[in-house]
């Protein structure tokens, strides 16, 4: 019997990814998957785990910047009865959970220092120590990790140990965003319109090729998952129509300026046009701030080489805070969505709010 992918598309990207996954599924080499949010990153960490050994096995999927910092380690290493104060049982961590099968660590940059060390005792030698416990135990886990953030970055401030980052990244699969994918979006699309109306029991819908052609053309800065939300959405509200126009999609897409397309000549005064650029490619770079922060400060070291004139720091922490704050007007304060728009873990997001006096 064929087995059934779950990573839909036919483009170049999407092969080199599929050709990287059946290299490394049948081994138990640790795999690190890089790629903007939305990309589909956990979809490639369940196929590695469908197509090896362990598929039988558990797979979990853990995001380390969902869990506070003070019971990290707790959570995924576990604890004995008694280690600390409320500590009423042990606890089974989620290596002992995965044992047999895979662990999946989102979010991977967001991991404690101190975790870190014990993550990359587990590689190297597979045994942990639950918190509270002198006694080491073995664990037989295939280790994925994922992120969006540039971890090379994170090892230079000193917020990720180098000697795991080099252990993590044995074999990197990079997952290309929408936009470098285009050929893929009408399977993508026909798939979810498919899916949604037999899951809904809608009746089917048909996309024209206009429509289809108006997908293609988008930025999708929030990628597979923006697409599909788009499709649902149009899906549920036309559900009368049996085509799909043009029409239908684009009340639900995004008005703003393509940064694909530019430059393009606008009647508009330089001054402006600067400025709307300067907020297409924050808009494009919001789900990691620490990477604006990193592209910017990359870019004044090179012209103050060229002996141009270069932007202060404060200036970038001014354009960081603006960022940070227009993205939580948005989400109506909601600091959960807001981490998640910007592509940070929401400790990340507090720290951030304080160093910047956001109440």
């Amino acid at each position: 019997m064929r087995e059934i992918s779950r990573i839909i598309g036919v483009s170049e990207a999407i092969r080199t990814v599929k050709a990287l996954i059946a290299q490394a599924a049948p081994t138990d080499i640790s795999v690190l998957i890089i790629g903007e949010s939305g990309t589909g990153k956990e979809l490639v960490a369940q196929e590695i785990h469908d197509k090896s050994h362990r598929k039988h096995g558990p797979i979990l999927v853990v995001n380390c910047g969902a869990i506070p910092q003070g019971i990290f380690e707790s959570e995924v290493f576990g604890h004995e009865r008694g280690s600390f104060t409320g500590a009423h049982q042990q606890r089974l961590g989620y290596f002992e959970q995965a044992n047999g099968g895979t662990l999946v660590l989102d979010e991977i940059g967001e991991m404690p220092i101190d975790a870190q060390v014990k993550l990359l005792r587990i590689l190297e030698q597979r045994e942990y120590m639950r918190v509270g416990s002198s006694k080491a135990k073995k664990v037989d886990v295939r280790v994925i990790a994922s992120t969006n953030v540039n971890l090379e970055t994170a090892v230079s401030r000193g917020e990720f140990r180098q000697d795991l980052y080099y252990r993590l990244k044995a074999l990197t699969i990079v997952v290309p965003p929408l936009r470098e994918r285009r050929a893929d979006i009408p399977l993508l699309a026909r798939q979810f319109a498919i899916n949604f109306t037999e899951r809904n029991q809608l009746p089917p819908a048909q996309i024209s090729q206009e429509a289809m052609l108006l997908l293609q053309d988008q930025y999708w800065a929030g990628n597979v998952r923006e697409l599909k939300n788009v499709i649902e959405t149009v899906l549920t509200l036309e559900r009368s129509a049996q085509v799909l126009e043009p029409e239908h999609f684009q009340p639900h897409l995004y008005k703003g300026t393509n940064p694909a397309l530019l430059p393009v000549h606008l009647s508009q005064p330089q001054e402006t046009l600067d400025s709307q650029l300067m907020q297409h490619m924050l808009l494009d770079l919001r789900r990691d701030v620490k990477e604006i922060k990193t592209l910017l400060i990359n870019t004044i070291s090179q012209a103050q080489e060229a002996g141009q004139q270069a932007l202060s720091t404060s200036r970038l922490q001014d354009m960081e805070r603006e960022q940070i704050l227009r993205v939580l007007e948005e989400n109506g304060g909601n600091r959960r969505k807001t981490a998640r728009d910007l592509g940070i873990g929401e400790r990340t997001l507090y720290r951030k709010l304080k160093e910047y006096n956001i109440a």
